[in-house]
C-alpha cells in the first residue's frame, strides 16, 4: 500500500518498527554457539543504518526494485552461511567453507536419515528450505515498508548522503576484518554481517590457491619410484581407525578415568602375551566428523582438512600407502562397514579388495546409523577376507571401525569371538535401548553413551589382537578423529596412536614421539597425521633414508 506524506501514526509507526526489527535480527544473527546471549540482542549492527538510509534514498524509484532485490539476495545468503557457519562449528568445531563443504550437505541428510529416520529427515530438509523461503519474504516485506516510507526530497538527499558515509564506514570496518583475517567467531555488532560475507569470499579464495598449492605438492613424491619398500615387514599389516576416538580418552577425567583403566588392562593382557606396544598422539586434520580426511591424510601423507583437497588427492595420481604396499607385493583391502551406497573413490585408494557393509554378511538389526558392531566386523574380514588371500601372500588392509560413530545409541557388549553367527546375537541389546530420539534430549546421557562405545570399540581392538597373538599382525591403531568439543569436552584435534605386533616392528616403528605401552603422553606438542605415511615407509623399509 502507498503510503502518503502525513504526520507518523501508529499504521506507520508499528510496520517501520517491524520491518527494522527483522532487518536487525538477521543482522545480529549469531554464526557460533558461543555468540549466543540475550545481551547480544542490545549489539547495533553498523549496516543497519546503511540499509534503512539506502531504501530511504531511493524510494520507489526503479532502480530501487535491483538493489531490493539484490540486498534481500546477499542478506539471505548470508544468513544462511551464518546457520551454516552454526552447525559446523557445533558439529565440526570449524566454519562453513563454500568451496569445499558444499558436499556435505548431502552426508549431513544421510546422518539425519539414519540418526532419525528419512521422515524426519526429510521433513527437517523441508522445514529447512521454507524458514530460508521464509527469511527472504520477511526481509523483502520489510526494505519494501522504508522505501515507501513518505519523504521529503531533501530529506532523501540527506539519507543518500548518510548512506554513502554509512556503507564507507562498513567497507572500513570490513577491510580490517580482511587485513586481520578472520577470528573463529566474532560478536555481533559493528559490521558482523558485512564481514561474515568478506570472511567468506577470502575463505574461497584461500581454498582455491591452497589447492592450487596441494596439486603441486601431490606431484612431488619421494617415494613414487622407490624400490624395496616394506621389505622389512614379515607379516599382515592392519591399519585400524577407531571412529571419534581421541584425545579426550588419555587426559580428560569424565572419559580417561574408563578408557584408561581398559587399556591399561589390554596393555597388562597382550604384554602376557608376548606382544610388543607402542603409543603417541597425532593432530587429525578434521574434528567431529568427515573420517575420510583422516583416513587420505594418513595415506597419502598430505594435509587434507577440506572436500576440495580430498578430492584433488584422489585425482592426482600420487601412491597412497596401499598403492605402495600393492606394488611391494602386499594385498590391499579395505574393510569399510559403514560403506552403504556406491564408493567410487575406491578405484583411487590402492585397494585390491572393497568389503563395504553389504558384503560383510551382518543379518542382525543396525545399531541406528552404525551398520554392525566392531567385533562383528573384525569376524567378518578373518572370515571372508583372509582365505581369499594366496599363500605367499601378505595382506595391506584397513578398517573404519563403525561401532563409537555418532549418535552412540545403542552401545553393542563384547561376546564370545565363536558366538557371533550371522550377527543376530546382537538382536536384543538394539531392541532393549531408547532411540537416539529420547537420549540425544540430555547431552550428559550421551556423553554417558560416547564414553560407553569408545570403551566397547579399544575392548574389541585389542580384543583382536589378543586372539591372534600366536601368529600377530602388525596392528597401526588410530582415532581418525576428536568427536565435536560439546561431547569431546575438549577442542583439540588431537589423536592417540598405537601400534601392536611382534617386537622387532614395533622397535622399527618407535621413535622417540612413541611411548612404550598402549598409554601415550599428553604432551601439548604433537606430530601431524600427514608425517605418519613417510615416517612408516622410511621405517619399515631397509633401502630408505640410507
Amino acid at each position: 500500500m502507498m503510503l502518503t506524506r502525513h504526520p507518523l501514526n501508529i499504521r506507520v509507526i508499528v510496520p517501520i518498527i517491524m520491518a527494522t526489527l527483522v532487518l536487525d535480527l538477521v543482522l545480529i544473527q549469531p554464526n557460533h554457539p558461543a555468540a549466543i546471549a540475550w545481551d547480544a540482542l542490545l549489539l547495533f549492527p553498523l549496516e543497519l543504518p546503511t540499509i534503512v538510509l539506502m531504501l530511504i534514498a531511493v524510494g520507489q524509484r526503479h532502480v530501487g526494485n535491483y538493489i531490493c532485490l539484490a540486498l534481500v539476495a546477499v542478506l539471505t545468503l548470508i544468513a544462511t552461511l551464518k546457520a551454516a557457519d552454526f552447525i559446523m562449528y557445533t558439529s565440526l568445531n570449524r566454519g562453513f567453507n563454500p568451496v569445499s563443504d558444499l558436499p556435505l550437505v548431502s552426508s549431513l541428510h544421510d546422518l539425519l536419515v539414519g540418526t532419525l529416520g528419512s521422515f524426519a529427515a526429510n521433513a527437517a530438509v523441508v522445514l529447512a528450505i521454507a524458514i530460508v523461503l521464509c527469511i527472504t519474504g520477511l526481509l523483502w516485506w520489510a526494505c519494501g515498508v522504508w522505501r515507501r516510507l513518505a519523504v521529503a526530497p531533501p530529506m532523501r538527499i540527506l539519507a543518500g548522503i548518510g548512506a554513502v558515509i554509512a556503507i564507507a564506514l562498513v567497507i572500513a570496518d570490513a577491510g580490517e576484518k580482511m587485513r586481520r583475517w578472520s577470528l573463529p567467531y566474532d560478536a555481533p555488532g559493528t559490521a558482523f554481517t558485512t564481514r561474515i560475507g568478506v570472511e567468506r569470499v577470502i575463505m574461497a579464495r584461500k581454498t582455491l590457491a591452497e589447492l592450487r598449492s596441494f596439486r603441486l605438492a601431490a606431484d612431488e613424491d619421494p617415494f613414487a619410484d622407490q624400490q624395496g619398500l616394506f621389505d622389512l615387514v614379515d607379516r599382515n599389516v592392519l591399519v585400524v581407525f577407531v571412529e571419534s576416538y581421541g584425545r579426550t580418552s588419555i587426559d580428560t577425567p569424565f572419559y580417561a578415568d574408563l578408557h584408561l583403566e581398559t587399556l591399561s588392562a589390554a596393555q597388562e593382557q597382550l604384554d602376557g602375551l608376548g606382544l610388543s606396544m607402542a603409543s603417541t598422539l597425532l593432530q587429525s586434520p578434521t574434528q567431529g566428523g568427515q573420517s575420510w580426511l583422516a583416513h587420505s591424510t594418513f595415506s597419502n601423507g598430505l594435509w587434507i582438512d577440506n572436500q576440495t583437497s580430498y578430492g584433488a588427492a584422489l585425482t592426482s595420481g600420487r601412491d597412497t600407502l596401499f598403492h605402495l604396499a600393492a606394488k611391494s607385493g602386499f594385498h590391499t583391502a579395505a574393510v569399510m562397514p559403514q560403506i552403504t551406497l556406491d564408493w567410487p573413490e575406491a578405484d583411487f585408494m590402492g585397494f585390491d579388495t572393497v568389503l563395504a557393509a553389504a558384503d560383510l554378511g551382518y543379518e542382525g538389526l543396525a545399531f541406528n546409523w552404525i551398520t554392525m558392531p566392531d567385533q562383528f566386523t573384525f569376524a567378518a574380514m578373518d572370515r571372508l577376507l583372509m582365505p581369499t588371500i594366496s599363500e605367499g601372500t601378505r595382506l595391506f588392509g584397513q578398517m573404519a571401525l563403525g561401532s563409537s560413530h555418532a549418535p552412540w545409541v545403542p552401545v553393542p557388549e563384547m561376546l564370545d569371538w565363536d558366538a557371533l553367527g550371522d550377527g543376530t546375537i546382537f538382536n536384543p541389546v538394539v531392541e532393549a535401548s531408547d532411540p537416539p530420539s529420547v537420549v540425544w534430549k540430555d547431552y550428559d546421557r550421551v556423553r554417558d553413551q560416547y564414553k560407553l562405545a569408545i570403551d566397547y570399540a579399544l575392548q574389541v581392538v585389542f580384543g583382536y589382537a589378543a586372539l591372534h597373538a600366536e601368529d600377530p599382525p602388525l596392528m597401526l591403531i588410530i582415532g581418525d578423529h576428536q568427536a565435536a568439543g560439546f561431547i569431546a569436552l575438549d577442542e583439540r584435534p588431537h589423536v592417540p596412536m598405537h601400534i601392536v605386533g611382534p617386537k622387532h616392528l614395533v622397535d622399527a616403528l618407535s621413535d622417540a614421539q612413541f611411548q612404550t605401552g598402549l598409554i601415550p603422553e599428553a604432551t601439548p606438542e604433537v606430530r601431524s597425521m600427514a608425517d605418519m605415511r613417510a615416517h612408516i615407509l622410511t621405517s619399515l623399509s631397509s633401502q630408505v633414508g640410507q
